[in-house]
């Protein structure tokens, strides 16, 4: 009996002993130089999304580097203990996360509530479910799209990647106990791992709605395909038991392996826009594929990537990433709702913010995250009453104190100050007019529509002899009816142009700025048929254009007022302008948005189209309305009643003088 009680206790010493003889953990370097990659793509996109439109695709390398740390972790405590210590594994990724992510709810609410009041609709929730790691779902139901970056941007609206993040944190080491519990072999389990994987990117697929992305986009469901990867990942190769030393030849195929992945990554940060449909159906299930091919290698010590991807710059930046994340948007946001001309100085205004992320970043890395991370909370009872009984302050407790106290105390009155669901939704006197002139167009469309028909039905005979005739300006005068008389002297056009705009047919595509002239543009121009919406995006345009097609509405004269809200690619440009068709004349807008650092490019964009097609014609708003800030109302984008005068002038004086 003795004996065989011996002999098991034996035989679990040496388990034990086996189990600590494990390799030490590795500090992959090579993961921070992946990290700065991530983050430099989000940054570069949030700030010039022309210059990277698929930067935003930072987020799932973010995902696949926590999957296969974490799942690395969990496995190596596993494999030295038998268990994992799930309370020592929640304590320690709090201490990572919540200080920062704290100080920063704190941070932006305050500056809100003394600085941005018209952000503090949804504070409260906004707050709360970001830290209960909830608030991706809550983005679902009540924010806008990541991708709309005109229309009141939250400073706020990044961290549904975090929320993610931390549901993960909350169920996975449970996940990973029963997968060890129940499958064992490991090898098994990355096969679950990717299957499951599989059809998070099919839900992705089928759930996406072109006209709202934000289920698939913020969604757990269909964005965790990022995070199984890299989990699954660790259970295949796993960083401590790889060997230091390989075959000349699997070595090579290491590298060309992660060669490969890594020019995958780049090129599609480049090519892969997150309003393209393939992007969610199968494009970026791919490009993190290639983003776990790409951790796999710089996780083998034989492989060459890890110092391809080690160097001190990658360190520093690596490091400090979840800070430089955290801090992007508030930054952004609150700067350039400060400074007007970003648009005429992109680059400038874009170096400026980076420094103020970095600075950000700083003095929380050193003062907020480092000491947390390090301080022994189990002393926070006894520390909060020995200061009580004894207040002693220098200078930097005395400088962090009251700043806390101060947060805490302004966040507070933000909560307070909260608008109710009534007074948010009140509109401004502008919101009211472009609310009004939607409304409008659309009755004016149906009375625009039987316009454009009694003018197709007109002679060509007709219609080529007004333009012959050239009418000297009192023949023309002569001509029009009392209310185009009125239009003549409103608008300060010529009584021939207000005469042809008569006999014009019209279809006008476009955003806000659209609505905002609408009704100008249906006074002077009666045949005009207004297709147009806040927030829209030029991605929207073909499949507008294609219905219109259908319904046989689609005037011979098409209007485009697309770029206020984002970037124009070429083929975006080229898909509207190929939707459009080359027996229609095309008159694009240039955008007036000196607040955006995409204004330059997308009026360069319209300028290259123009000169590409023969049909397209430039309606150069931008430069008529530069350095008039008269015409506009306070955000120094739409027009006001002068403005919306100018611009409808200028349209109809280039469709008459192209149509002549």
């Amino acid at each position: 009996m003795n004996d065989n009680l011996t002999g098991v206790n034996m035989s679990r010493t040496m388990a034990r002993m086996n189990r600590q003889r494990l390799h030490p953990r590795r500090y992959i370097t090579g993961f921070d130089g992946i990290r700065t990659l991530a983050v430099l793509g989000v940054i570069i996109y949030h700030l010039m999304p022309a210059s990277l439109q698929g930067g935003y695709l930072g987020v799932p390398i973010f995902f696949v580097v926590s999957g296969y740390l974490i799942t690395d972790i969990l496995l190596q405590e596993w494999d030295q203990f038998g268990t994992i210590h799930l309370w020592q594994f929640y304590g320690r990724r709090l201490r990572r996360l919540y200080p920062a992510l704290v100080t920063m709810l704190l941070g932006t609410t305050t500056y809100i509530t003394l600085f941005q009041r018209s952000l503090l609709t949804n504070i409260r929730a906004t707050v709360m479910t970001n830290l209960l790691y909830v608030y991706n779902w809550f983005e679902i139901g009540h924010g806008q799209s990541y991708f709309d970056r005109f229309n009141g941007e939250s400073p706020f609206t990044h961290l549904w990647s975090l929320s993610i993040e931390g549901q993960y944190y909350l169920f996975w080491p449970l996940i990973v106990v029963f997968l060890m519990l129940v499958f064992r072999q490991r090898q098994r389990i990355f096969l679950i791992m990717m299957a499951a994987a599989v059809i998070s990117a099919l839900t992705m697929a089928i759930l996406y709605d072109p006209a709202n992305t934000n289920r698939v986009y913020y969604g757990t469901d269909t964005r965790m395909f990022a995070i199984l990867i890299g989990s699954g990942l660790a259970f295949a190769w796993p960083s401590r038991q790889l060997p230091d030393t390989l075959a000349l030849a699997n070595r090579l195929t290491l590298d060309l392996l992660g060669g490969g992945s890594l020019i995958g990554v780049v090129l599609l940060f480049f090519k892969l826009s997150g309003e393209s449909a393939f992007t969610y159906r199968g494009g970026m299930f791919l490009f993190t594929v290639l983003s776990g091919i790409l951790v796999a290698t710089v996780a083998h010590p034989a492989s060459h990537m890890n110092r391809l991807l080690t160097n001190p710059v990658f360190t520093y930046i690596g490091q400090r990433s979840y800070g430089i994340y955290l801090y992007q948007f508030p930054v952004m946001i609150f700067y350039e709702s400060r400074v007007q001309n970003i648009g005429d100085h992109p680059l400038l205004n874009s170096l400026i913010e980076v420094a103020l992320i970095m600075v950000f970043t700083e003095l929380s890395y050193r003062f907020i995250e480092n000491p947390m991370r390090h301080y022994n909370y189990r002393r926070a009872f006894t520390d909060c009453r020995d200061f009580l009984r004894n207040p002693r302050f220098n200078r930097v407790t005395g400088s962090i104190t009251g700043l806390a106290v101060l947060l805490f105390a302004v966040t507070a009155v933000g909560f307070v100050q909260q608008p109710s669901k009534a007074s948010s939704a009140k509109q401004t006197a502008f919101q009211k007019r472009i609310t009004q002139n939607a409304t409008k167009a659309k009755q004016q469309n149906a009375a625009a529509v039987k316009q454009q028909k009694a003018a197709a039905k007109a002679s060509a005979k007709q219609a080529k002899q007004v333009a012959a005739d050239k009418l000297a300006t009192k023949q023309a005068m002569a001509k029009l009816n009392k209310k185009q008389k009125s239009v003549v002297k409103t608008y300060q056009l010529k009584p021939q142009v207000v005469l042809a705009m008569g006999q014009t047919e019209l279809t006008a595509v476009g955003d806000s700025v659209l609505l905002d002239v609408s009704s100008d543009l249906q006074t002077v121009i009666p045949g005009t048929v207004v297709q147009g919406k806040v927030g829209r995006q030029v991605t929207e345009v073909p499949g507008i254009i294609s219905a219109l097609k259908n319904q046989g509405q689609l005037a011979h004269n098409v209007l485009v007022n697309i770029g206020t809200n984002g970037t124009i690619t070429p083929s975006q440009a080229d898909q509207v302008v190929q939707a459009i068709g080359k027996d229609h004349q095309i008159f694009w807008v240039t955008a007036h948005v000196p607040t955006r650092s995409w204004q330059n490019q997308v009026n360069q964009q319209i300028h290259r189209t123009a000169k590409k097609y023969p049909n397209v014609h430039v309606i150069d708003w931008y430069s008529t309305a530069l350095k008039q800030s008269k015409w506009f109302v306070s955000d120094n984008v739409h027009p006001n009643s002068t403005g919306n005068r100018h611009l409808t002038a200028l349209i109809a004086n280039q469709i008459a003088k192209t149509n002549q």
